[in-house]
């Protein structure tokens, strides 16, 4: 018994300075060396145009991408749990090709679809020479939602299927044979059923879209105008002098506010789910 505590006690030991050192230590020096120069200038370094328009693009990729995934994440998860076709588990896996593909490759392949030597470029061109048009994707705001999209794709689609497949199909069934219409039972059954996995890939594809660098690193290449945050705080912390580094970090801060926000959110609705799933 003795010996069952003091593991008990060793691994909570290990366990907390894990965390401390990892993560809590990085944060907190995060903050502090966001205001090592003042609270002065750390409003100065995060309310400079290049981290207005960086903060903005954020923003805008990080909403398309979650309305976007929003949509076709409860799609895919009412197909692939609600219908019986074939090639069914073809798309499953298929949903989770983000998972196993470096981001930066995600990035690569964009670009050698959409950019001026990809397969997509002439018909591209022949629109912009037809309607007078300036369409592009690569190195514009286009290519940037597009990465954040497909690099966000499976999380909300992932937290539904897992639901809507525990509940099973009986009580669509049986609202069918009732005469309900399908947008009916989707609207009455179905989506209360996933509505807290629904919030929580939500959260989780936001958190997700905010911090994304790799893919939109490789189709965005305008300061100013298609940085994203994060690449913001890679600019300034690559220029090197002393000033432009303690404004990525200033910078950093707001990305670690936000991440705190929505873990807060996170564990809310989390805890939420679990105490509606204890009711049922």
């Amino acid at each position: 018994m003795e010996q069952k505590k003091s593991t008990k006690y060793i691994l909570i030991a290990i366990s907390v300075l894990f965390i401390f050192v990892m993560l809590i230590l990085p944060l907190f020096s995060i903050l502090f060396s966001a205001l090592k120069e003042g609270f002065a200038f750390y409003i100065q370094a995060v309310t400079t145009e290049y981290v207005r328009s960086a903060l903005l693009v954020t923003l805008l990729a990080t909403v398309i991408a979650v309305v976007v995934n929003t949509f076709f994440g409860i799609m895919a998860a009412w197909l692939l749990t609600k219908f019986s076709f074939r090639g069914k588990q073809v798309l499953a896996t298929l949903i989770d090709i983000p998972f196993s593909i470096s981001p930066v490759i995600v990035g690569l392949a964009f670009l050698m679809t959409f950019g001026r030597l990809g397969w997509t470029y002439p018909a591209i061109r022949a629109i912009n020479q037809f309607f007078g048009t300036n369409i592009r994707i690569t190195f514009a705001l286009p290519g940037v939602v597009l990465a954040t999209i497909f690099v966000t794709f499976p999380f909300v689609s992932r937290e539904i299927i897992p639901i809507l497949n525990a509940q099973g199909k009986d009580e669509e069934e049986a609202a069918a044979l009732m005469g309900a219409n399908g947008f009916t039972i989707f609207r009455k059954i179905t989506l209360p059923q996933m509505k807290w996995g629904l919030i929580y890939g939500i959260i989780l594809c936001t958190a997700r879209a905010l911090g994304e660098f790799g893919a939109v690193n490789a189709l965005s290449k305008t300061r100013g105008q298609t940085f994203t945050l994060p690449l913001e705080i890679d600019a300034l912390y690559m220029s090197g002098t002393d000033t432009s580094i303690t404004s990525a970090f200033a910078v950093s801060s707001i990305l670690v506010i936000i991440a705190v926000i929505v873990l807060i959110l996170r564990n809310i609705f989390e805890y939420r789910s679990k105490n509606s799933k204890g009711i049922q």
